[in-house]
């Protein structure tokens, strides 16, 4: 069973997710914070799996949270931003913070519950409207690091999480097994000094990486 945390000070939508998510098998809502500082006591308390975190709240805001939540030692919750602001700063400072997913609130019931899935099994979740914006906001940045020599198939594993693919598309796309794709993360990882998948994604497209892709 999948522990889910939700963040939002909107009470109707907490209500909506809840529904939704208890309906699903292997899916449970374990509690229920309106601002980020109670988000991050509740989250310390309950440990889920996944915490849904809004951005824009009253109080303690979302990226503040999320930036302390994934300084946990693991294990620690995923966290999946679901927010309603589809603006530039909004992602930046969400992807930033270290946020496992980044998904907007028109995403589909469907979309969200494989998002909780996808992070919740340790991948990292960027939608095609995230992964745009991140392009645009940092394609103009200073060129690729040469002195960050990654192997042919760790450079073809980046190019895949940074198009939003999970480990097991991955592995369909490039004929290798899910074990093999994670080798390669893990690796990649070491050799770029990201802590996760999210923050390798932002290395690719702020270092210029993806220009050359």
């Amino acid at each position: 069973m999948t522990t889910v945390l939700l963040v939002d000070d909107d009470a109707l939508v907490r209500g909506g997710l809840r529904a939704l998510l208890d309906a699903e098998p292997g899916l449970t809502v374990a509690g229920e914070a309106s601002d980020g500082a109670a988000g991050v006591e509740l989250a310390r308390r309950l440990r889920p799996d996944v915490v849904v975190m809004d951005i824009r709240m009253p109080g303690r805001d979302g990226a503040s949270a999320t930036r302390e939540i994934v300084s946990w030692a693991a294990p620690r919750p995923a966290v999946l931003v679901l927010t309603t602001f589809d603006l530039d700063d909004v992602v930046d400072d969400a992807i930033s913070a270290g946020a496992d997913g980044f998904l907007l609130k028109r995403a589909t019931p469907d979309e969200l519950v494989a998002g909780i899935r996808t992070v919740a099994a340790g991948d990292a979740l960027l939608s095609p409207a995230v992964t745009r914006r991140l392009f645009r906001l940092h394609a103009r940045r200073r060129p690729a690091d040469d002195d960050v020599a990654l192997t042919g198939r760790e450079a073809d594993v980046l190019r895949e999480l940074a198009a939003g693919r999970t480990t097991t598309e991955i592995a369909g796309a490039m004929f290798i097994s899910s074990e093999t794709v994670r080798t390669h993360v893990k690796h990649l990882l070491a050799k770029l000094g990201a802590r996760d998948r999210t923050q390798a994604v932002v290395w690719a497209y702020r270092s210029g990486f993806m220009d050359r892709a």
